[in-house]
């Protein structure tokens, strides 16, 4: 169990969660690990099979303390909590604030994406010494410091796109080299989506796809409604906030899929084509690339903003948390994450 920004996050999946007077006991097997005060809990998120006692749960609804319910997957699943009002007003505010500072958010998540960009090629840059002197990779790292400096120069959110849209495509003109193992089978010549048209594109939407659902659960936890986005426009069915906040952790999803395919843990027996040209992960070739990612969640990073580590799957509750305090007021800009 983890205490950041006063949320509860029960990561522990054999935990179980009960009251004991003023306070919240985290006990596993039957012995108490941690003791926390209701005076310091604001939200608690539980990613365990094991649940609450029902005490727990009708006092934190007389507090209105959400219980938020998240699959060891990171799939939302519920949320048990008070009278609602306090979600009306934190999503009239969350409207009020995207049309207000929906161009400054978009500016600041765009302008950290291409940092984070820039720092996967140089990582790649540095474990291999040949690619250095690439005029390719050189002009796409010129492209990206270009588009820092230009993205807080734009009057507004399409013209950000523009150029969002710009450096992605410079970006994956030569993603294909940050492939270093030459006994992958595959290779990748430009991204395509809908439907992804070769297998490197097809992990690539698949853990993107992954991940934007884990921001909306994420969101969901804090109270944020994920289909109100500042940046990508409204759709319904879309959760358009959750894209929003994925463009700054993107990084994080295809260092992910380099590895995996640099390892070659994907092979071609992964892999279905249709008849529609469409290529799509098969069943085993999910099951592998869902292993690793549960394995990558419980990595730990240290946070940029809260200087704290915290494990790699906690990353989509902070920086919606984040976000929701920006909304609130109780903090003066939204950090976005950064790879250092």
């Amino acid at each position: 169990m983890r205490r950041l920004l006063n949320t509860i996050y029960v990561t522990n999946e054999s935990a179980y969660l009960t009251l004991d007077g003023e306070n919240l006991v985290c006990k596993i097997e039957g012995e108490e690990r941690l003791r926390v005060p209701f005076d310091n809990i604001e939200n608690i998120v539980c990613f365990n099979y094991l649940g609450c006692s029902p005490a727990l749960m009708g006092k934190c609804v007389s507090k209105t303390i959400p219980i938020n319910f998240i699959s060891p997957q990171g799939r939302f699943l519920a949320k048990i909590c008070g009278e609602t009002k306090g979600n009306v007003f934190l999503r009239v505010a969350q409207i009020d604030c995207f049309r207000d500072k929906g161009l400054e958010l978009t500016q600041n998540t765009m302008a950290a994406k291409f940092s984070n960009t820039r720092q996967l090629i140089r990582r790649t840059l540095h474990d291999n010494a040949f690619m250095r002197d690439d005029p390719e990779v050189k002009k796409v790292i010129e492209v990206l410091n270009n588009g820092i400096d230009r993205i807080f120069e734009t009057r507004s959110v399409e013209e950000a796109i523009g150029i969002e849209g710009n450096c992605a495509q410079n970006y994956f003109s030569i993603f294909n080299k940050l492939i270093t193992n030459k006994s992958v089978p595959f290779t990748f010549e430009f991204r395509t989506k809908r439907p992804p048209l070769d297998p490197i594109n097809a992990v690539l939407s698949f853990v993107y796809t992954l991940y934007t659902s884990e921001f909306a659960a994420a969101l969901e936890t804090v109270g944020l409604d994920s289909y109100i986005g500042f940046c990508h426009s409204l759709r319904s069915g879309r959760s358009s906030l959750a894209c929003d906040l994925v463009e700054e952790t993107r990084c994080i999803a295809e260092r992910f899929v380099i590895t995996l395919l640099n390892l070659q843990i994907l092979g071609e027996s992964d892999f279905e084509t249709q008849i529609s040209g469409a290529v799509w992960l098969n069943e085993e070739g999910r099951k592998k690339v869902l292993t690793r990612w549960q394995e990558k969640k419980r990595t730990d990073m240290v946070h940029p903003f809260l200087k704290q580590k915290i494990p790699m799957g906690l990353l989509p509750y902070v920086q919606s948390n984040l976000l929701a305090k920006y909304v609130r007021g109780d903090l003066e800009s939204y950090p976005p994450f950064l790879q250092k």
